[in-house]
């Protein structure tokens, strides 16, 4: 966040030298990271018009690519790269979570791969028989300079006297494993129940046995986003609750009539993508009814529906589904029944799609998921909140995994692929559920919780969740450079 000093004086400089900012060129200019006075001493000495306003061509042109010629299109090529939809329901019961399982460990044991101490992974099976017990045995061939690496699944973390008992699990055995130093004890506490993981484990002073002396998640590499070719902008909400006596329909109804309006950045929007809870939906939480205008999900979705008719046709527009909204709960979620959202299906510019999905948007590879898991990750990592989503959504960038707890709040199916898996890097990992606004970035990779659309609930009064609705995020595909359009006013 900007602090209230930056922005006075960012404002009192640019009076200085006789210029006022525009105030979408200002919400723009506050998006932007670095220090905020130098970004508007930069415009200005840039500034290509000669007025007395600095609006947002001005900022646009220190930002980089040149706008397309006065009423041309913007660049519009969308690619779906991955739809959960087609191949849900594949496995069942124990068998199918064995499976799950096991492609979970594969496919990421294939990301681990790519990492050089990966080599020296030894199974667990073969660590116990070698029995260390207190140094490596040299004959036995195993170990590298007296330290080992293992990798599998996280099945436990627990709290002990000498440090977090780490169990790990893969295909041959379990073992228990104590991250005692400091280092290793606070990388143990930010790995997320259930996901892969790698051990390098060590004889160490004072510790019976082996511990843990470095951690590694999957994680995704450092590395440059994609970027549209030529400048166009996608636009990412989430979370419109249609039905709820909280849903902000007014400021809805104000967002879509900016959609169509002549605003200049308006004219370069070629995509919205909107990741889940189109509707409040019904019988989600006890006592839902008392909070509902629509007491039924036929009418909550043809109300949904008749809104997002109302965005312009030349805006492609893809939808995946939340928790509340019709169909399975369970992840992965298969896109919105027919049989109950048809009418969203005969949106010419909407495409329907499941839960999670990975589109491209002039190049710019995203990564839809609601965020059903985020409720986990917060819930089971130190000195996360619901107020700064983004940071539990970097947990899920480091397992490189959308859903990795198994039996937490978040329920899982037992498909026989693990489609949850991040095989790909996402230029963009958009989500929502936690309805506070949040924006950063992570390796290349830029985060975004879209928020919501609906005023704060009796039930985050009680949990202390303050939401952040009424707010769209815009992103210049050409520069991967966000900023917050506020509708509340």
């Amino acid at each position: 966040m900007v602090l209230q000093s930056e922005i006075k004086s960012a404002l009192s400089y640019a009076s200085s030298k006789g210029y006022q900012i525009h105030p979408d060129a200002f919400a723009m200019l506050k998006s932007l990271q670095g220090d905020l006075l130098k970004v508007v001493q930069d415009v200005i000495k840039q500034k290509k018009s000669g007025g007395p306003v600095i609006v947002v061509d001005d900022v646009e042109g220190l930002m980089g690519p040149v706008s397309p010629a006065e009423g041309a299109p913007a660049e519009q090529k969308a690619e779906i790269l991955m739809d959960s939809s087609p191949a849900v329901n594949t496995g069942e019961g124990v068998d199918g979570y064995a499976m799950l399982f096991k492609s979970r460990f594969e496919k990421t044991m294939r990301i681990l791969a790519q990492r050089p101490d990966s080599r020296r992974i030894t199974k667990i099976s073969a660590v116990r028989q070698n029995a260390w017990a207190g140094s490596v045995k040299k004959e036995s061939g195993v170990g590298n300079a007296g330290t080992q690496v293992i990798a599998g699944l996280l099945m436990s973390r627990r709290q002990r006297k000498n440090g977090v008992e780490l169990e790990i699990d893969d295909n041959t055995g379990r073992m228990q494993i104590i991250a005692a130093t400091e280092e290793a004890r606070k990388a143990a506490t930010m790995l997320a129940l259930d996901q892969v993981v790698m051990l390098e484990l060590e004889n160490a002073k004072g510790v019976p046995g082996l511990s843990v002396k470095s951690v590694f998640s999957p994680d995704i590499p450092d590395h440059l986003p994609s970027r549209s070719k030529s400048e166009s902008y996608a636009v990412l909400i989430s979370d419109l609750h249609v039905g709820s006596k909280y849903f902000m329909e007014q400021e809805f109804l104000r967002f879509l009539d900016w959609l169509s309006s002549d605003d200049e950045i308006v004219r370069k929007i070629s995509f919205l993508c909107i990741c889940g809870d189109l509707i409040d939906g019904i019988g989600i939480f006890p006592n839902q009814d008392k909070e509902l205008l629509m007491t039924d999900a036929a009418s909550q979705m043809s109300h949904a529906t008749k809104m997002l008719s109302k965005i312009p046709k030349r805006i492609k527009t893809f939808i995946i589904p939340g928790n509340h909204d019709p169909g399975r709960r369970a992840l992965p979620q298969p896109s919105f029944p027919q049989a109950t959202s048809g009418a969203l299906y005969s949106l010419e510019n909407c495409t329907v799609l499941g839960n999670p999905a990975y589109v491209s948007l002039n190049g710019v590879k995203v990564l839809m998921f609601h965020g059903q898991s985020l409720d986990d990750v917060i819930a089971t990592t130190p000195g996360l909140s619901y107020q700064r989503p983004a940071e539990a959504m970097k947990v899920l960038l480091k397992a490189r995994h959308l859903s990795p707890t198994y039996g937490g709040r978040t329920p899982i199916a037992p498909e026989a692929e693990d489609m949850m898996v991040m095989t790909e890097v996402p230029d963009i990992l958009h989500s929502g559920h936690a309805h506070v606004t949040d924006v950063d970035g992570y390796r290349g990779t830029l985060v975004v919780n879209s928020g919501a659309w609906q005023a704060q609930t009796k039930f985050q009064q009680t949990i202390g969740i303050t939401p952040s609705p009424g707010i769209a995020i815009v992103v210049n595909l050409a520069t991967m450079q966000p900023f917050k359009k506020d509708f509340n006013q």
